[in-house]
């Protein structure tokens, strides 16, 4: 299969975050622009790095990519895209609703559930081609969010328009539903659009692992539920050792074919097509016009090598970090970052960890395509594992809901309430009450958090806020203290936030920008963690051994501006599934169970457990902003 070769309009590029969506999504625009098609580039994901990728300033409206004639690209900015929703609802209402009540208008559409439907306004638009500038493209390349976001997104068209339809109240958390009886046949045209087979098709981007595989899996279901049959897998980063002796090289390859070999039945019919793993990032026009080239992992050997030194000395591994965690016995640890740089796991290996050594922990995750089960493969004594599951909680909301109030309301009001909640703005709501739970159940235990990807997580870190400000705006006069979620997430002595990345320019850039945005809301990360490290490996394969150079110096980026703390997880040779190779991830490289040392990881900038040197910014004591 040659996805170049493809006529649908709508292109639409999904999978687990990190496999390579975006490079994949860059290369085949670039492509069609380039073959004389009128292309558009769009990211749905919050947390995109398209800029980044394309070397290119881009904005919320189409604009013009330097170098590619025929190809405009835009970010789906959910700040612009609230701001434009709410303008929208609240313009008629101006001059008929009294002034308190236009600001409880406003106030109202305050929360997550607007970010989330006015981002989805903005990609229905270009969808059902009702955007003032849609009908000037021969194709639109969609960019998506990691895997669960990607899903509720395309979940959405049906799910409002089966809501507007049948609510009679004319209230919404989105406000008044006639600003949204307007859009009903914008999201009917969209559903139809991506259950048309001649229009979109939908390609799967997975890299040849178990966890990356089974989530494609699911998602091809999900997906076929929802009407969407054209499907493509499309496997990246699939490697081939140079020498079947080295070590390193010669378990990657074994293990990624024996993932390709016990790939999920859904999967096997579909098209396929395979793309070689590659020395580094594809980023910049020049680069990405390679990206959909089936044999270019070689040539990336050509590039000069990088003057890196190779005696940069290594962090310590996560396990010291788990030591120092044990001594505090109880507390939040929550694993950030973009997707598909390893959160699931070094969230289950912690957890694991502190489990074996006799703490009580809950381990959970608030990913919509979370894969915990998988990852540990059995259970451990003292280890309690459960998912934030959006549907599950939304059910259990609902029912908590009614059952409280059907003693208090009238059977009309009840109706009213019912009708209410049947808006998909519940479900996020619903989920942000079982994080606060999980949170508060670290006072007298290890919780440990697998977060979703970074777009999503940070519309949860709104709805705390949101929560919290609207606690404290109500508490009466001389009320006692009140302790909200973000207050706990906002104490350095109940939460520790990992920030994870990969020892790549992209994923560390994006880990800093998440770092800016907790600062932001008055949190300060712990620490960062770069998992994945080839450095410490010793590989001398040509593209594993020039990757594993690379390396050193954003791992060295990483200690010198960013972290306070820094600690690093190797690259495993076997795929990090069950207890026992759980645990393996914290040691360092070719260590035994308990035989962590900091001799054996010499520090370039600063121990986990020192102060941080002077030419680091530090963190305000009042702020917590540096």
């Amino acid at each position: 299969m040659d996805v170049r070769e493809n006529t649908a309009k709508y292109l639409f590029y999904t999978g687990k975050g990190g496999v390579g969506k975006t490079t994949l999504a860059c290369g085949a625009a670039i492509h069609l622009a380039e073959a004389g098609q009128r292309t558009l580039l769009v990211s749905t994901d919050p947390a995109s790095n398209l800029d980044q990728v394309l070397e290119a300033e881009l904005g919320s409206e189409p604009r013009a990519v330097p170098g590619v004639p025929n190809l405009d690209a835009l970010n789906i900015d959910p700040d612009k895209a609230v701001e434009a929703y709410r303008r929208r609802a609240v313009e008629p209402y101006k001059d008929i609703l009294p002034g308190a009540e236009l600001r409880k208008l406003e106030e109202q559409m305050a929360g997550a559930c607007t970010v989330e439907i006015a981002a989805f306004d903005e990609f229905t638009q270009i969808l059902a081609g009702t955007a003032s500038w849609a009908a000037q493209y021969d194709r639109v390349v969609f960019d998506t969010a990691p895997t669960g976001h990607t899903l509720r997104l395309l979940q959405l068209p049906a799910a409002w328009s089966s809501f507007i339809e049948t609510n009679e109240s004319g209230a919404s958390c989105l406000g008044p539903v006639a600003s949204l009886k307007s859009k009903q046949a914008m999201y009917a045209a969209a559903v139809e659009a991506l259950t048309d087979a001649e229009r979109t098709v939908l390609y799967l981007v997975s890299r040849p692992e178990r966890g990356a595989l089974a989530e494609a899996a699911r998602t091809s279901g999900e997906l076929r539920e929802l009407g969407v049959e054209n499907q493509r897998l499309l496997l990246n980063a699939v490697f081939r050792p140079a020498d079947e002796s080295d070590r390193v090289a010669s378990s990657i390859a074994r293990e990624q074919q024996a993932a390709i070999a016990a790939m999920p039945e859904e999967l096997r019919g579909l098209e396929r097509a395979e793309f070689p793993m590659r020395v580094r990032k594809l980023v910049g026009v020049e680069a990405l016009r390679t990206a959909l080239d089936t044999d270019s992992a070689a040539a990336d050997l050509g590039a000069e090598a990088p003057d890196v030194p190779a005696t940069t000395s290594l962090p310590p591994p996560l396990g010291e970090y788990v030591d120092g965690l044990l001594a505090r016995g109880r507390g939040l640890v929550m694993f950030m970052g973009k997707g598909g740089v390893g959160k699931t796991t070094l969230a289950a290996a912690v957890a694991t960890e502190l489990a074996a050594r006799g703490a009580k922990v809950h381990l959970t995750t608030t990913d919509p395509a979370a894969h915990l089960s998988q990852t540990l493969e059995g259970e451990l004594e003292g280890l309690t594992v459960t998912r934030i599951d959006p549907a599950a909680e939304r059910d259990r909301y609902v029912r908590e809901t009614l059952d409280r109030a059907r003693q208090k309301v009238s059977e009309q009001r009840l109706a009213l309430m019912e009708e209410d909640l049947r808006s998909p703005c519940t479900e996020e709501v619903a989920v942000f009450k079982a994080f606060a739970r999980a949170v508060s159940a670290a006072r007298d235990q290890f919780v440990v958090v697998d977060t979703a990807p970074t777009g999503h997580t940070l519309l949860l870190l709104d709805t705390t806020g949101a929560y919290h400000k609207e606690i404290a705006r109500n508490l009466p006069e001389g009320a006692g203290k009140v302790t909200t979620p973000m207050m706990r997430l906002q104490d350095p002595d109940y939460t520790h936030i990992l920030l994870l990345t990969l020892p790549e320019a992209t994923p560390v850039t994006e880990a800093g920008q998440l770092q800016d945005d907790l600062r932001r809301a008055g949190i300060e990360p712990h620490g960062w963690v770069l998992n994945n490290c080839l450095s410490p490996a010793g590989t001398t394969d040509p593209v594993l051994a020039r990757r594993a150079l690379l390396e050193r110096e954003h791992i060295s980026s990483v200690a010198e501006k960013h972290a306070v703390r820094t600690f690093l997880a190797p690259w495993q040779t076997e795929s990090p599934v069950g207890v026992e190779r759980l645990r393996d991830v914290l040691r360092g490289p070719a260590q035994p169970a308990g035989a962590m040392s900091r001799a054996d990881h010499r520090i370039d900038a600063v121990p986990a457990t020192e102060a941080p040197p002077e030419n680091r910014p530090q963190p305000d004591r009042k702020t917590g902003h540096k």
